[in-house]
């Protein structure tokens, strides 16, 4: 903890609005502009990222959670016919007792890219960043994050340019689900309390407080609050029956959670579940309980019909599971960077 809050050592500069000859006018997004912004996002999408899709569900939550200002926070640019051609937010995480996190999340239309765009839009979402996290006024320690897929090195240049570097990696992974799965059966001396049970809804809390625990160590990590958690498992794409609990009398101590969105089977040429979270409590972990959970998620992912089990780890996991994943079958695709700011 710093002896300074944010608003003694963040310097704020004046923030104003970008300025490009090829943009009409930018201002603040709405809930109203959803469905122009779509069409930028799915753009956008199929150059950054072609084998996932953005959900519109992901968009519309920048309007509807309480921890976001979009007349604040974010920041639209139409160019003549009032088409959408750049998008910036910024978002603080609402978790804010340990760290405070800003993260940094904009688009430009690929036809316009490279000519000056995203400079500006990216200089105006660091400044706000800079803002939000002075008017906090905390002495806790506070960063800015931001996320470019490994080919997207133009993105990835305009961060670096804002102060923020490279620090961690993640991968993305697969796994067949047609090839055998192993039966993973706890150890320890608590494995015969231990049950691997289907999530659901008499869940939602204990499970929250163990993926709370679970993360505490990891890299980036903040709790999730029970507002955004709900947003995430009474959401449209969690799939219950593809989500497996370690549960131990009325606590659980491990989950492997997954959702299904069908918009990016065509883009990636199969059915997939994908793997949002997996983790074990930290004072149960050495017990097999991760790749217990994560196989009957595989098995239930298999019954379903589906092609694949697709996720993300970080490459540092403290608890080395990038090496559990590729013992359980899963192989490396893509990567992705996290470019940070420590202020």
């Amino acid at each position: 903890m710093s002896e300074k809050t944010t608003a003694e050592r963040i310097a704020v500069p004046e923030i104003t609005v970008p300025q490009h000859p090829d943009v009409a006018s930018w201002r603040p997004a709405t809930a109203d502009d959803v469905d122009a912004i779509m069409p930028l996002v799915q753009a956008a999408d199929n150059v950054d990222h072609p084998a996932w899709v953005t959900p519109r569900e992901e968009i519309d939550e920048t309007f509807e959670s309480s921890w976001t200002d979009p007349t604040r926070d974010s920041i639209i640019g139409l160019d003549a016919d009032g088409r959408v051609v750049a998008l910036g937010t910024v978002v603080v995480h609402p978790s804010r007792d340990v760290h405070l996190h800003a993260y940094l999340d904009g688009r430009v239309l690929p036809g316009l890219r490279g000519r000056g765009i995203g400079r500006e839009l990216i200089r105006w979402q660091h400044e706000r960043a800079l803002q939000a996290l002075a008017e906090l006024d905390s002495p806790l320690p506070a960063a800015i994050f931001f996320y470019a897929d490994e080919p997207n090195t133009a993105a990835r240049h305009l961060a670096e340019r804002r102060g923020l570097a490279e620090e961690r990696w993640f991968t993305s992974m697969v796994r067949d689900l047609s090839v055998d799965i192993p039966e993973v059966v706890p150890t320890g001396d608590e494995a015969s309390a231990i049950d691997i049970v289907a999530y659901d809804a008499s869940r939602k809390e204990a499970t929250r407080l163990a993926r709370n625990d679970a993360f505490r160590d990891h890299w980036g990590s903040l709790e999730t609050p029970p507002e955004r958690w709900d947003k995430f498992v009474e959401g449209p794409f969690l799939r219950p029956d593809l989500s497996w609990v370690a549960v131990e009398g009325d606590r659980v101590v491990a989950l492997a959670l997954g959702s299904v969105n069908e918009e990016d089977w065509e883009h990636q040429g199969y059915s997939s579940v994908y793997v949002d979270l997996i983790g074990v409590t930290r004072d149960r972990r050495g017990r097999r309980l991760a790749p217990a959970v994560i196989t009957a998620l595989l098995r239930a992912g298999r019954d379903a019909g589906l092609d694949k089990a697709v996720l993300d780890v970080d490459t540092d996991s403290p608890t080395g599971a990038n090496t559990l994943y590729g013992g359980l079958g899963f192989t490396p695709t893509e990567r992705t960077v996290a470019l940070v700011a420590h202020l």
